[in-house]
Order: structure tokens, then sequence, then C-alpha cells
């Protein structure tokens, strides 16, 4: 196809253009990010969703990451340089959402921005020189919020369109020709009672774990005779908001799921081994007092032990949920560490989602102002701080502060502690040494010199690294 966007108008933002990036056992191995991407007017969006996709004639892997343009092609075979093949540009431009998932060489995109708007397929078959547009128009779908692929078939959620004959809470369609997805079913043909708007669900051999909004978590069976039957659900539970989105592990025993308003609610585990009996055995945040909001969780398929969850303003945050009664935070990295002051309203600043199943084993993550990052978090996925035999935890207090941090350690033997805060630049603007003995420490960091602004601070002991932003107030 004709490239509007040529390699030099790209630019890969490196670790020494923005140098400090809060994090913790994840590392990131590069970055993209275009100079001519535009923010929208609404949120100050330029990047939304992504997936990812490994061709295996060629074993090459890629990056599929929405703009408010369009859809952006970056080949992540090499995870430290990663260049943009393609780009397809969309039906409609400054677009706040974006959505994607793939089968066979295939990549579907939609969108729920106003009209004009269009679902495209799109042949990434000739990659790594271009990909080929098969499918742009709206006379199947206009529009959807989401959309999901379970063997041969496409749901969407919130479509529009004639395909759905103007309007559904959620739809299926088969891929038996992935160039034309052809209708086969809408809920509302089965008059199950008190839906809502399917704003997203993850589907596994036909059952559906639909997020529906303010109503809560729906599960449906698709079932054989082509019709739709409500199998289960959880409308009330502690801390529910808008019921946003959902993850499942391979065993099929704990479903995980977000709500996204109001902003700072907890993620919740819930036991869903009986449709009849669901539990939530545990709520968690990414730390006991963010405020931040989780958008997106991923599990990676064949796993049980891991959440890997897309958090506004606190970046890519990972999970050992092997015990979810006892959920225990493994690593971070902070995508975005100033939460975009300019932006209308911050708190919808930050990680939007990532892709987490390439052969590699890396990281794809879209930050909504920042762009594409490629991370390692092997260390993550595999260790968890309870391995260091010094230190048990880090908590710092009060953050935001103007003058004072107090850095609380739980101390499992005694050592010697080792502190920096570095500014945006990676300037080290304090540093000291502290001996901490065993149990519960305290280090009190004066910061009354320090400008207002936004810093990182490393904290380190013989076998342990833990960083994390300061806010300075003025």
């Amino acid at each position: 196809m004709n490239k509007l966007f040529t390699s030099a108008a790209f630019f890969c933002l490196s670790l020494g253009a923005f140098a400090q990036y809060p994090s913790q056992n994840i590392t990131m191995l590069d970055q993209w990010d275009s100079t001519q991407i535009p923010q929208e007017t609404t949120y100050h969006i330029r990047y939304n969703g992504i997936w990812g996709w490994h061709n295996p004639v060629d074993n090459r892997e890629y990056a599929i990451i929405g703009s408010t343009e369009g859809t952006h092609f970056v080949d992540v075979t090499n995870p430290t340089n990663v260049v943009q093949r393609d780009f397809v540009p969309g039906r409609r431009a400054q677009c706040i959402w974006r959505e994607y998932k793939t089968y066979q060489n295939y990549c579907y995109m939609v969108s729920d921005d106003q009209l004009p708007n269009s679902m495209q397929i799109i042949d990434m078959g000739y990659l790594p020189d271009s990909v080929h547009v098969v499918y742009d128009d709206n006379a199947i779908i206009s529009r959807s919020h989401t959309l999901f692929i379970d063997g041969n078939k496409l749901y969407f959620g919130i479509p529009k369109g004639n395909g759905v004959g103007g309007t559904s809470e959620l739809a299926v369609f088969s891929l038996a020709n992935p160039e034309l997805p052809s209708f086969l079913r809408k809920i509302e043909q089965d008059n199950i009672p008190g839906l809502d708007n399917s704003h997203d669900m993850f589907v596994r051999n036909d059952t559906v774990y639909a997020s529906m909004s303010y109503t809560g978590l729906f599960m449906f069976k698709y079932n054989s005779n082509n019709t739709f039957s409500l199998i289960g659900s959880l409308t009330s539970y502690p801390n529910q908001g808008y019921n946003h989105s959902s993850a499942l592990t391979q065993d099929g025993k704990l479903l995980i799921f977000c709500d996204e308003v109001p902003t700072g609610l907890p993620i919740k585990a819930l036991d869903v081994q009986n449709f009849s009996n669901l539990t939530i055995l545990s709520q968690f945040r990414s730390t006991t007092n963010s405020t931040a909001t989780p958008h997106n969780p991923f599990i990676r398929a064949n796993d049980n032990s891991r959440l890997i969850q897309a958090y506004y303003q606190d970046g890519v945050q990972i999970f050992d949920i092997s015990n979810p009664s006892n959920v225990v935070r493994t690593g971070y990295f902070d995508t975005n560490p100033t939460d975009c002051p300019s932006c209308p309203n911050p708190s919808y600043s930050g990680c939007w989602g990532a892709y987490v199943d390439l052969p590699s084993g890396i990281i794809l993550a879209s930050d909504m102002q920042n762009g594409l990052f490629v991370l390692d978090a092997s260390n993550a996925l595999t260790t968890h701080d309870e391995n260091s035999a010094y230190v048990s935890s880090v908590s710092v207090f009060p953050n935001p502060s103007d003058a004072q941090f107090n850095i609380s350690l739980k101390m499992k033997k005694a050592d010697r502690i080792h502190y920096e805060v570095m500014d945006l630049t990676g300037r080290v603007v304090l540093s000291g040494e502290q001996q901490v003995n065993a149990g519960t420490g305290l280090i009190a960091l004066d910061a009354a010199s320090l400008a207002g602004g936004i810093y990182m601070l490393k904290v380190s002991a013989r076998d342990f690294t833990h960083s994390q932003k300061l806010v300075k107030q003025d």
C-alpha cells in the first residue's frame, strides 16, 4: 500500500530523551513515538489500543498500535531497535478509541468514535514490506467499542451498523471468510433481561465473560444452535463501578476484572469455577494508597500465575495471582511519570493496554501520550520482592509532599540501604545511605530544597532495587 508516513518522519524516543521511568523488575528495551500524531481535544490522547502479531512464516514479531490518525505496524523482531513498517489511515481522524484483534494473517480494527467511521480488515501477510487493506467499509459495522476473537468467531461489543440491524449490545460473526465476516447472532434476539452496554468481553470456547457497564459482569454461552443463553451474573459487589474489562486464567478458575468509573477502584479477583456461586477472593491496587485506575487486564496464554495490568497513571503493573486471596505485586513500569498535567483530565492519561503473548516473551504497551513501549518483564514474571534475603517491602509517605518523604522499609535482615532521587533528566539531586535494622525501619528524606515537580526515587540493598515516582509540591 501507499505509505503515507515515511520512516524518516518517525523517531524512536530513546532513554536519553526521557531519562527515567519509575520501574521495578521491568526494563524498557525501546520506545516508539511519532512526531506527526496530533492529540485529540477531549482527553489529549494520541495513542490508544494495542495488539501484537507473530508471523509463523518468517518468525518476525509486530506491534499493532492505534493512534488518533490510524493504525501503525511496528516491527519489534529486534526489540531494542523497533521500526515502523507501514501505516493505515483510519476512515476518521482524531479518534479516541481504536481496538484490534488478529486472526490468521488478518488484523481487525474497530473504533467507537462518531461517523464517518468504519471497520477495517488488514492483510499483514506482506510484512515486513507492507500491509494491504482488504476491507474498509461501514456496511457490516460502522462503529464498535471493542472486539474479541475466539476460534473462528468474531465478537463485537456495542456494535452499530447494518450488519447488526442498527445497534446491539453484543453480537457474533463468523470468520469462515476472514475478509468478509458474516453475521450469526446478536444477543437481543434471545430476550435476555437486564442487559446494558457490553463494554468489553473475554471469550473462551464460546463462553462470554461480558463487562456490562454499571449492571455488572455477565456470563453468556453462545450455543451450537446459534442462540445466546445467560449462565451467570455478578450484579452487586464491593467497590462496584462501571464494569470495564476482564481476563481469565488458563485453567478457567479465576477471572480478573476492572471497574473504570469512578477513578481509583481496586482490581477484583473472582472465583468463576461455579457460575451459581461467584465469589470475589480479593481486591487489590497497584499500591495500597494509589488513586490510579486499572484499565485493561491481561493474562498470558497457558498462565495461571501472573496478571499484567494496564493502568491509567500507573503504567504496566504485574501481580502474582497464584494465590488469589493474597495477590503480590512483582514489578511495574510507569509509562507516563508526569501523569500529563496539561491534559484536561489527568486521571485518564497513561497506559491504555498491553499485548503479552508474543513468542519472544516481550511485552508491548501503549501509552496514550507517549506511544509504544517494548518491555522486558522476565524478572517480574518469575520473581517477586519476597525473594530478597534482606528487604520485604518499601513504601513512601506522604507522597505528594511539600517537604519530607518518609521511606518505610520492612527488613528481613539488617542491611545498608542506598537511596537516590533523580529529576526527569536523570540527574541525581539527592542521595544517601543509612543502616536499617531488621523489622520496620524509616529513612527521612528532606526534600524541602527541591523545586516542585516529578522525581524518581531509587532504593537499593545488596540484592534488591526499588524505584517509584515522587511528587514534590511547592
